[in-house]
């Protein structure tokens, strides 16, 4: 299993370059698929110049974005598209410790809701 930067056949070019940067991913590939996937990724943090830390430089070429699509594959394995320099820009200085700590707050917000939200359909069938 390999957690991988993931972008659709759709958007590479003849010379495997991303289109749009912005329509990146991050997937779990297993057995060749696309097993699951993230939401678009944040290009303050993936394609910041001012944080190296995560640039996306490459990326697993997918059908589409769907679980279960199949994943590229040539003669040595995974086929990957780049992303160009021209991509990249100054976003300046990015706290991913505060970014982690956000999203995990924000996860347990929506855990705590919709577990709100069977108990009340629970009640509301009894």
């Amino acid at each position: 299993m390999l957690i991988r930067h993931c972008v659709e056949e759709s958007n590479i070019d003849e010379n495997l370059i991303v289109i749009d940067p912005a329509k990146i991913r991050h997937g779990v590939i297993a057995a060749g698929k696309l097993q699951s996937m993230s939401g678009l990724i944040d290009p303050a943090s993936h394609l910041n110049l001012d944080y190296p830390d995560h640039k996306i430089t490459n990326c697993i070429i997918v059908e589409k974005f769907e679980n279960g699509a199949k994943v590229r594959l040539g003669d040595r394995g995974l086929i990957f598209a780049f992303v160009d320099r021209s991509s990249f820009d100054h976003f300046g200085f990015v706290d991913y410790t505060q970014r982690l700590s956000d999203m995990i707050k924000r996860v347990k917000r929506i855990r705590r809701s919709r577990s709100t939200i069977k108990r009340t359909r629970k009640k509301d069938r009894n």
